[in-house]
């Protein structure tokens, strides 16, 4: 997901669903850009802030409580913006697509990191034994009964995730939220996949253009 950011040499960029900030210490390391790391976890953006002063990037990362769904930024406010595992908890993903896409300044990249489910039925077979059984079993070992529940609960909830909004319907959402050149990449035998394109920048005259390094 990176790899489409960090060569448009961005000068800020919108991380959404940052959780403990591994994307935004990524994106931070492979690019000289201001981040800014939105989740709608008080207790994930703790541990982001830990990690963040970890890392001894607190000059370059910040971090803001919101809703992906509706983010508190003006419209093409960012040169970029990225987003993981985020459209399986949004009532209405096309809606939430276009909402990210609305700070994105014109010519800005956008790149999606989520799971999935694979495409072809012997991988299938083998994500659903995993996610059924060996994924509950490994939480219940590593972390008790929370993580039981938690690797209990991933599989079915990406498979429903898919059964209400298919790839298909994904690919059209980005471009009808004015996302051009849009790319997907499967990984993980299918059970990942990697989603970029680019905001059209074609655009009012009264928004600024993409800039390109340092901070806003």
């Amino acid at each position: 997901m990176i790899d489409h950011i960090a060569p448009t040499d961005p000068g800020d960029v919108l991380d959404v669903a940052t959780g403990p900030c591994g994307v935004a210490l990524q994106l931070a390391s492979r690019t000289t850009a201001w981040i800014v790391g939105i989740d709608l976890s008080e207790d994930m953006l703790r541990q982001g802030q830990h990690n963040v002063r970890d890392a001894g990037l607190g000059d370059r990362v910040s971090l803001t409580i919101g809703q992906g769904e509706r983010l508190p930024f003006a419209d093409a406010s960012f040169d970029a913006l990225t987003f993981t595992y985020l459209l399986r908890y949004v009532a209405d993903p096309a809606a939430t697509i276009a909402e990210l896409a609305r700070v994105v300044r014109p010519g800005g990249s956008i790149a999606n990191l989520e799971f999935a489910v694979p495409p072809t039925k012997r991988w299938r077979l083998m994500w659903r034994l995993y996610t059924r059984l060996v994924l509950p079993v490994a939480g219940a070992a590593l972390g008790g009964r929370p993580w039981f529940e938690v690797g209990r609960f991933l599989g079915p909830n990406i498979e429903d995730h898919y059964r209400r909004c298919p790839l298909a319907d994904h690919l059209d959402a980005w471009r009808r939220a004015g996302i051009e050149n849009v790319g997907l990449r499967r990984m993980s035998l299918g059970g990942g996949l990697v989603m970029w394109g680019r905001r059209s920048p074609e655009q009012d005259p009264h928004l600024p253009p993409t800039s390109t390094g340092g901070r806003p």
